[in-house]
């Protein structure tokens, strides 16, 4: 069970790390991604999906770029982040 709950915090991990080259590089297409972040095209390239699917990003024939919804994502990031970490905290303290 802990396994695959750390396997979820990675994963996620790097859909915040190609997140963030949307961010500071668009639009980037996945070879370039790949190359600079070491994670394998097949990862961006589902990462990109998954971010596209929540509209974080947008593809264009020049790569991915950020929408309107990105920057309100980025905004609330700590605070929700803050919270798992408190609901993670309650588990261990139950113990």
């Amino acid at each position: 069970m802990i396994d695959s709950i750390e396997n979820e915090v990675e994963m996620i991990g790097r859909h915040l790390d190609i997140l963030e080259m949307v961010v500071t590089n668009e639009p980037i297409g996945i070879v370039k991604m790949s190359d600079e972040s070491g994670y394998a095209r097949h990862e961006v390239r589902y990462s990109l999906r998954l971010l596209e699917e929540e509209n974080l990003i947008d593809p264009t024939n020049q790569g991915a770029v950020t929408t309107d919804r990105t920057g309100p994502f980025i905004e609330d990031l700590d605070e929700q982040l803050d919270a798992i970490r408190a609901r993670l905290d309650a588990l261990r303290a139950s113990d």
